[in-house]
């Protein structure tokens, strides 16, 4: 009778949390469609905005009703979008790497001893406007994409350095030393333990960091850096407030674009790390 009794409540505890499991996993799907869906619906919206906006004269005329011309047309928006992402894009690289690499060394035990200086070294990077460093780097670079990449590269360092450090020691020690305990190298738990673990972090990190640089990277049109920054910086000198909204209307656009699709990956990658700690 007693063991008739106690089958029927460990099939019912199982069952129960079965459903809780099914449950979980219906409703993180359903966050991360609503994600996916969000991201696509501002992809398009820039799209049609960078294609359309030409078209869109009598949208703009309101704003400069004296103006001689209301659209910008030194070069195809199109064109300078995709030179905005290739010199967004390049910094982002370099400075994941840079900054990726940095958090793993500090955080081995050879390396340990330079995590002040790393710390200070990449928030020091942020205490320079980019403005600043463009006006140190043009004598020494020359004009073009390189002075902008340098000045993206330093002010977006901190915060990949930043979370790479966090997420790498939110590692549970117990964990380090389970892998150990079955037979992992160093390399070999930083790889298939603790960058998996910390990787929803480091990518909060990167996704500040490109944020942040989109916008910014509006300044490399002062410096022949041809983008984005170009209808504002026009607008500015020659007082035309319609390129400067068209300027900025499609870099705020694509920041909201990039910003969610990172959001749509670090969904992903929590419901994958939630997951496989059910599992086990």
């Amino acid at each position: 009778m007693c063991q008739s009794v106690s089958c029927r409540c460990v099939k019912s505890s199982r069952k129960l949390s079965w459903k809780k499991e099914v449950c979980v996993k219906h409703s993180d799907q359903h966050a991360d469609r609503r994600l996916w869906i969000r991201s696509l619906l501002w992809g398009l919206l820039l799209v049609v905005c960078v294609m359309g906006i030409a078209h869109a004269e009598g949208l703009f005329r309101w704003l400069e009703p004296d103006a001689r011309q209301v659209i910008y047309q030194r070069a195809q928006f199109y064109e300078l979008l995709g030179r905005h992402l290739l010199v967004v894009g390049v910094a982002a690289l370099v400075t994941i790497l840079l900054g990726v690499g940095a958090g793993i060394a500090v955080t081995r035990k050879k390396g340990r001893d330079f995590l002040p200086l790393v710390a200070q070294l990449s928030s020091l990077g942020q205490t320079f406007p980019p403005v600043a460093v463009l006006a140190l780097a043009v004598p020494v670079l020359g004009f073009g994409t390189l002075p902008i990449i340098m000045a993206l590269m330093l002010y977006g360092l901190l915060p990949i350095v930043r979370n790479t450090l966090a997420g790498l020691h939110a590692v549970d020690e117990d964990i380090k030393m389970a892998s150990r305990a079955m037979g992992m190298t160093p390399l070999q738990t930083l790889y298939q333990v603790e960058l998996p673990l910390a990787a929803p972090v480091i990518l909060a990190g990167i996704r500040t960091s490109v944020t942040i640089n989109i916008a910014t990277a509006a300044l490399g049109a002062t410096v022949g850096a041809s983008n984005l920054g170009d209808p504002i910086i026009a607008g500015i000198i020659n007082g035309n407030m319609a390129y400067v909204v068209q300027g900025a209307l499609i870099i705020a656009l694509l920041a909201l674009t990039i910003d969610s699709l990172f959001e749509g990956l670090q969904g992903r990658l929590r419901q994958r790390l939630s997951s496989s700690q059910r599992l086990s």
